[in-house]
């Protein structure tokens, strides 16, 4: 074998060596940020779960003080005890929606927003700071829980999940409530 052939031989080794390499590292490289995807998508998704339940919480929280204040409602808790527990599921809130600004993307971040905001009237209503109707009242939880269902599809779409909560397949459902209590005297 003359030089020339065994200089071939050794740059074919050498080349085939660092395609190998290469291919490696390239390889690594995109499993490692396949894995970091991975990771910050399971971190959303828990800040996107733990957020919308201190909303439902706050909510829950708010119709039991505003039932307990008009009388719809009896509760071995006081209207006391009641606010303090709003006032903790408050701040909750507001730690799970900082969590929502450190990871999400823009429409999740908007639609949190909006659902702060109208989860705001509920909780306003409930503590009398602003007054309304009964009427007023459920159409700010249909709006809450509305805005929750926004929410929903916002993050589905930043986490890459197909489907949607609302939409032409899922029709708009109303407040699940008891039928209006008719006056028997």
């Amino acid at each position: 074998m003359g030089t020339g052939e065994q200089l071939v031989t050794v740059a074919a080794v050498l080349l085939g060596a660092l395609m190998t390499h290469l291919t490696n590292f390239l390889m690594e490289r995109s499993r490692k940020k396949h894995e970091r995807s991975v990771r910050w998508d399971e971190r959303k998704l828990d800040a996107y779960e733990n957020y919308i339940e201190c909303v439902r919480t706050c909510i829950f929280l708010a119709v039991q003080l505003y039932e307990v204040k008009e009388g719809l409602r009896e509760s071995d808790q006081g209207e006391r005890e009641i606010l303090a527990e709003m006032s903790d599921a408050g701040r909750t809130r507001g730690r799970a929606f900082e969590r929502i600004m450190l990871l999400a993307g823009d429409d999740v971040i908007e639609a949190a927003h909006r659902l702060n905001s109208v989860a705001l009237q509920v909780d306003w209503q409930a503590h009398g700071k602003i007054g309304g109707t009964l009427e007023d009242w459920r159409a700010r939880n249909r709006d809450v829980f509305s805005a929750i269902n926004a929410f929903h599809d916002s993050a589905r779409q930043d986490l890459g999940v197909s489907g949607s909560v609302t939409g032409e397949q899922h029709p708009e459902r109303d407040l699940l409530l008891p039928p209006a209590r008719q006056n028997d005297g």
